[in-house]
């Protein structure tokens, strides 16, 4: 099999290849911690709405921290951001332990602790979007890209899988735990890292964060890319209802395998992507896979087969997985590098706040009709939405690689960098 996963960007800079485990190594806690909160807090409060109300109290750290953390990262050494921010989310998952370890433990330090692993996230999501910018030749792009749905979809994987098992063999404390260790790892690599000096803002930190947002309009094939992610995860997304989902069904191991379900769709639509080289038109590639995503959704929750529910959310992240690889290399091969952190900040909230929102909006509709309604229904409408895009965007539909000014400008930028 023609495989589409090229290694070369790992084998060429080694600062890329520390950068790349550090980000595997503490996405695999990561991942553990996320479904083991919504568990604990699903364990705790018993409530739908509790549980996607993690969403909610997200929305504001994502807004102000994201904008900002881009400002930032144009501003400042990012190396140094990157390695103080995720001190922060250390700190956090020990919180976790300590909760946990509590003969009751408080669901609030549960939103608390939620809400300051948003903000560091935040301000440390732009900087590593604009190191991997910065670190990968230009025409990598692509295979960086496909890496990193390896990387992501990988601890995906493997993340939740021993979170959901070990949280309810052993409890969730031995899964804080165990994030514990994977950040301390993970800030051993991030140190090894060579400094990166200031990006490319100027003036006053408003300014910048005004000069960012006026590029972003002038931009709306960009933006468009923004839109569609942030429309088919508002709408379409299930993760946070998961485990209401697999009390429909009597397996005992529903709730693993579904939390596999998604991430293992988007792995193979990773490793077999390599037709995703023929392809130039991003845009189109972008609306078709949102699209996708929307329908498998639906699917998933209208059905009330174990084995169609787990169809619908293997298409839905294969789709989901090629979306990203598409959206990402279409950032990085077309945004100049000295607005990159903040763009990178605008791309932060349009994938983080979707999800957010959807968590919220999955346990309110659930709450107020029913969980099936709330997954088809929600599915169906992110489809239909993605497609008034399409037709309202026609930038986004239109660019293409191979001719676009942007593209022809970010390269001349990357050629003279290494002159």
């Amino acid at each position: 099999m023609n495989l589409g996963v090229d290694l070369g960007p790992l084998r060429v800079s080694t600062q890329y290849r520390r950068l790349y485990i550090a980000g595997f190594v503490s996405a695999l806690g990561s991942q553990a911690t996320y479904v083991t909160t919504a568990y604990q807090l699903k364990e705790l409060t018993h409530s739908p709405i509790a549980v996607g109300a993690l969403g909610l109290v997200e929305v504001v750290p994502l807004l102000v921290f994201g904008l900002y953390g881009g400002v930032l990262a144009d501003h400042f050494d990012r190396r140094r951001l990157v390695l103080g921010t995720e001190f922060v989310l250390l700190l956090t998952a020990a919180a976790l332990v300590v909760n946990a370890t509590l003969q009751r433990p408080q669901s609030w330090v549960l939103y608390a602790v939620d809400a300051v692993i948003i903000m560091a996230g935040s301000v440390q999501g732009p900087s590593l979007s604009a190191l991997n910018q910065r670190l990968v030749r230009h025409d990598d792009q692509r295979a960086a890209a496909t890496l990193a749905n390896v990387r992501n979809t990988t601890s995906s994987i493997l993340g939740p899988a021993l979170g959901g098992l070990v949280a309810v063999a052993v409890g969730p404390g031995w899964v804080y735990g165990f994030n514990v260790a994977t950040f301390t790892i993970s800030l051993a690599l991030l140190l090894t890292l060579a400094p990166t000096g200031r990006g490319g803002g100027d003036g006053d930190l408003v300014a910048s964060l005004v000069a960012g947002l006026r590029y972003a309009r002038s931009r709306p094939d960009i933006v468009g890319t923004y839109v569609v992610d942030l429309l088919a995860m508002a709408l379409a997304y299930p993760v946070v209802m998961l485990p209401f989902v697999a009390a429909r069904f009597p397996e005992h191991y529903a709730l693993s395998l579904l939390y596999l379900a998604l991430p293992s769709g988007a792995l193979l639509a990773t490793v077999t992507a390599s037709w995703s080289r023929r392809v130039h038109r991003y845009g189109r590639a972008v609306i078709v896979a949102a699209v996708t995503w929307g329908l498998g959704i639906a699917v998933f929750g209208y059905s009330t087969s174990f084995v169609v529910v787990m169809a619908g959310l293997v298409v839905a992240g294969g789709a989901d997985a090629v979306s990203g690889i598409f959206r990402q290399t279409m950032w990085n091969e077309s945004i100049p590098p000295d607005v990159r952190g903040r763009m990178a900040g605008v791309e932060l909230i349009s994938y983080s706040l979707g999800p957010t929102a959807g968590q919220f909006r999955a346990g309110l509709m659930t709450a107020w009709t029913s969980l099936r309604f709330s997954l088809t229904v929600g599915g169906l409408a992110s489809a239909g939405s993605v497609a008034v895009v399409a037709g309202a965007l026609p930038q986004l539909w239109a660019f293409d690689v191979r001719n676009d000014p942007h593209v022809a400008h970010v390269r001349a930028l990357r050629a003279a960098e290494h002159d």
